[in-house]
């Protein structure tokens, strides 16, 4: 993980996954600590960098399904995390349920 963590900040989860940017999947690593979800791209991306979610900020999660094109359904492993601003990030992983729950119960 290359983002730096706060004083008192723990990373929890850690694993593989590609975040939809637009028309790219771009492909990295998604992390949660007890304050935040960071996603940190892989270099060879278009769109590099870091993202970040401040846990509070999350207001809505759910398994969704990958789509090719954003229409023709793929596969069922996907996760849509909806923050208070009405913004959606659609992350492609293994294990989204764990990933939901692993949130969750930070977010108690």
């Amino acid at each position: 993980m290359n983002t730096q963590l706060a004083a008192n900040e723990v990373l929890i989860k850690q694993g593989g996954a590609n975040l939809l940017r637009g028309m790219e999947s771009v492909g990295g690593h998604l992390y949660l600590t007890n304050f935040r979800l960071v996603f940190e791209s892989h270099s060879f991306n278009f769109q590099n960098g870091a993202t970040a979610i401040p846990l509070p900020y999350i207001v809505k999660m759910e398994k969704v399904w990958t789509k090719f094109l954003g229409i023709i359904p793929l596969a069922p492993n996907a996760i849509a995390v909806t923050v208070n601003t009405g913004e959606v990030f659609n992350f492609t992983l293994w294990g989204g349920e764990q990933w939901i729950s692993a949130i969750q119960n930070q977010l108690r």
